[in-house]
């Protein structure tokens, strides 16, 4: 039988209510409405304003702000969110305009309009933060608010993603009041209009949620609040959850934790949910260094790793090796890596050295973060040491920081060879791509390759069926092998574990893997 009273939160308006209706208790429904879940994750945000965030900064956003279209359960394309309706109003998908729910309000009481779609929109571009989601704005010339609840977006080039790209958590609608126009907000604190609203948040400690009574949105809440607990390890995380201190955890469950809760543990009351994924684990070559930047060195690399290895050894399976940036499951992927390269061969490898000039080992530094990914990263990276010393080929170091510092130093370009992960801003192969070529990139390794950023992405971005785009794609992707900047290593499958009482888990993700709390609830017993 379930507990249906654990980590009860009764609202006081609700309980007041009840009472003036002559009743001594809350009825059962709104008791089940007004528990608490508690949710262990080990991606905390780096900052609590959209503006400097392109990061898993998102899964909190996604849930205490609305965007204009967002992608609900089981949704292919964005639909309305904060929006009434939104579509393009030209036939060269220049200028999408989207009409507003009416009556819409932030946290605060002040209005959400238009004025302020375009306010969220505009700080974003005008502060241009490092760590901030500007790049994906490239095709955005200006915002009209035309009246209170009508916005238009003006695109200096046709440019049929645009509508996947305002639903991403990083164009969350933000309050005038509380987020300046031209600089970041200060307090550690939201003022949004999503589902719930940010009642209590301990940097990398907790954030507590209760559900907005002023939301207006197609969200379905399921719960009266969540507590959001970060980890800095899956272990102590998984503990957690069997000790029922939290409820579900997400993000950052290591493989053996997946593995063993697959077995034994699902007879403990917990329950496993797999999901496919989109999320993509790649190294990236730094062009400054003197060895990464010489292409006989990173084909040589390519040509030695085993992904295979990497997959079974390091993460029990519980992924997947990638040959394509863009993951499996998109129009658009293909499995180019494989095609070149093949199996792992070192005399190969050995051959492209040789060609160069190369007969000695190659020195190479590879860094990576030690929180950001999951406790498993050290462990691949030490597969990828043994692998390429094993070679005879290189002389590899790791080294590891904690993201807040790892994230500076990638920037500033101080790691000849650095891994990162990706989780998409959304489902398209253009965010698998795009973000990646270009001067200014999303790795702040300048990457020019100027038939991907002035022909093939202009070219798909013109195209409103986005199935018919995998030729601009794989030919995008076999550019990239080329020059080989860039090597795919795996692609990771979702998995959320939850205590049994937990329902609604297996909708709880987005096409992002971002998690929707409100789709979560506890499972009624009579």
């Amino acid at each position: 039988m379930f507990n249906r009273n654990r980590r009860l939160r009764v609202v006081a308006a609700v309980a007041s209510t009840s009472l003036l209706a002559g009743c001594g208790l809350v009825s059962s429904d709104s008791e089940e409405e007004e528990q608490e879940i508690v949710v262990g994750t080990m991606s905390a945000p780096t900052t609590l304003d959209p503006a400097a965030a392109w990061d898993g900064s998102w899964e909190l956003y996604r849930n205490v702000f609305q965007t204009l279209v967002a992608f609900p359960p089981g949704a292919t394309e964005p639909e309305p969110d904060a929006a009434e309706s939104c579509r393009f109003v030209d036939t060269r998908n220049k200028a999408y305009e989207c009409t507003l729910r009416e009556g819409l309000t932030f946290s605060d009481g002040a209005k959400l309009d238009a004025d302020a779609v375009k306010h969220s929109v505009d700080r974003i571009v005008a502060i241009n933060d490092k760590r901030g989601p500007a790049g994906l704005l490239g095709s955005l010339d200006r915002v009209e608010a035309k009246d209170e609840r009508t916005v238009t977006f003006y695109l200096n080039k046709p440019d049929a993603t645009f509508p996947f790209v305002l639903s991403a958590p990083a164009f969350s609608i933000v309050s005038p009041k509380g987020y300046p126009a031209d600089k970041l907000r200060e307090e550690e604190s939201v003022v949004g209009s999503g589902p719930y609203t940010l009642e209590d948040y301990k940097p990398e400690g907790h954030a507590d949620l209760a559900k907005n009574a002023t939301y207006k949105g197609p969200a379905k809440v399921g719960n009266g609040a969540v507590s959001i607990q970060y980890f800095k390890d899956s272990g102590t995380m998984v503990e957690a959850l069997k000790k029922e201190e939290i409820d579900v955890t997400f993000r950052g469950l290591a493989a053996e934790d997946v593995v063993a809760l697959n077995g034994e543990n699902r007879k403990a009351g917990i329950q496993l949910v797999e999901a496919a994924g989109t999320e993509i684990r790649y190294l990236v070559f730094n062009p400054k260094d003197p060895w990464a930047k010489n292409p006989a060195v990173r084909k040589a690399v390519a040509q030695t790793v085993d992904r295979g290895a990497i997959a079974h050894k390091v993460y029990r399976d519980t992924v997947e090796p990638l040959y394509s940036m863009v993951p499996r499951g998109l129009t658009g992927h293909a499995t180019s890596y494989f095609d070149r390269f093949g199996k792992p061969d070192e005399n190969k490898a050995a051959q492209i050295l040789s060609e160069a000039g190369i007969n000695e080992p190659v020195p190479l530094t590879l860094w990576y973060t030690t929180d950001r990914y999951g406790s498993a990263t050290e462990k691949e990276f030490q597969e990828l040491k043994r692998q390429l010393d094993g070679s005879g080929l290189f002389d590899v170091t790791i080294k590891g920081r904690p993201w807040k510092t790892f994230e500076p130093g990638y920037r500033k370009g101080e790691y000849p060879v650095f891994g990162r992960g990706w989780f998409p801003d959304f489902p398209d192969a253009d965010n698998f791509i795009a973000p990646f070529v270009g001067e200014n990139n999303a790795l702040s390794t300048p990457y020019v390759a100027k038939e991907i950023t002035d022909d093939l992405l202009p070219q798909s971005r013109r195209e409103s069926d986005r199935g018919a785009v995998a030729a601009q794609f794989e030919k995008a992707q076999s550019i990239m092998l080329e020059d080989t900047r860039l090597l795919p290593l795996w692609q990771g499958k979702q998995y959320i574990a939850a205590s049994e009482e937990i329902a609604g888990a297996e909708r709880a993700l987005d096409p992002s893997a971002i998690m929707m709390m409100w789709e979560l609830s506890r499972k009624q017993s009579w």
